[in-house]
């Protein structure tokens, strides 16, 4: 595919964003982008990657997706990837301890198309191959993308995920254009959200809320996750803040 073909898709699914956390191997990062362009997904982030994304091994792996790579934007921290983006579903093999929207990759993408087709603009998260994403990782995610498989070996390679969840989005769009509103949904990107939370467990910490220093981890997660699943909209985040800053002013006598 030539540059400008490549550009023109890219601004097509400008709002569709695959991102993959910690990759270590330059073969399936290679191979997750080949996937990708076999389901005319063009657009890659990369967090904290344990290899050149960009190197021979990547480049060859790709098998004439090199252009993916060569575009994808690399970023230190999760937070980076995914501050501008409204919507986020995570991909995983097993069960997490947490209370999220459950999907499978199928039954992912028309819902996931829908929040396209309003205007978010919405990623998905794949984790490194050797362990999957982190518990924290899954829950800076509005939903989880379930891969059931056999119960006595669910691992996947990276590529095969993205393979997976990939051709079921392809399979939409056999005949269908994503139309993008001008105007939006709304949502909240996440560096609002990020901001709310963080101003959240602030004013938590300096009033004692976490007094088991163990249980902070836990009790941050289930707390994101009341927020975070709800697909608050910016006008909701500020009024969040100001029912903290309110709550936390010193009543006038």
């Amino acid at each position: 595919m030539s540059c400008t073909a490549l550009n023109c898709n890219l601004e097509e699914n400008k709002t569709l964003i695959f991102i993959l956390v910690r990759p270590q191997m330059p073969e399936n990062i290679g191979m997750a982008a080949r996937a990708m362009m076999n389901c005319r997904v063009y657009q890659m982030r990369i967090v904290n990657p344990y290899c050149d994304p960009r190197c021979e091994k990547a480049l060859r792996a790709s098998s004439g997706a090199e252009n993916i790579l060569i575009n994808a934007s690399v970023f230190k921290t999760l937070f980076d990837a995914t501050e501008d983006l409204n919507y986020l579903m995570a991909t995983t093999a097993r069960m997490r301890d947490m209370v999220k929207p459950i999907y499978t990759a199928e039954t992912a993408i028309p819902y996931l198309r829908t929040q396209i087709e309003r205007g978010a603009k919405t990623g998905i998260l794949f984790g490194p191959e050797r362990t999957g994403l982190e518990n924290n990782e899954v829950a800076f995610a509005d939903a989880i993308i379930e891969i059931p498989l056999n119960p006595e070996h669910t691992s996947l390679n990276l590529s095969q995920a993205v393979l997976l969840v990939g051709y079921e989005y392809f399979k939409g769009l056999s005949g269908k254009k994503i139309l993008i509103s001008s105007q939006g949904n709304g949502v909240a990107k996440k560096t609002e959200m990020y901001k709310f939370l963080t101003h959240l467990e602030s004013l938590l910490e300096e009033r004692g809320y976490f007094r088991i220093s163990d249980k902070k981890p836990r009790m941050l997660r289930n707390l994101n996750n009341i927020f975070i699943r709800n697909l608050l909209t910016e006008q909701e985040i500020r009024t969040l803040h100001g029912v903290l800053n309110t709550l936390t002013r010193p009543i006038k006598k």
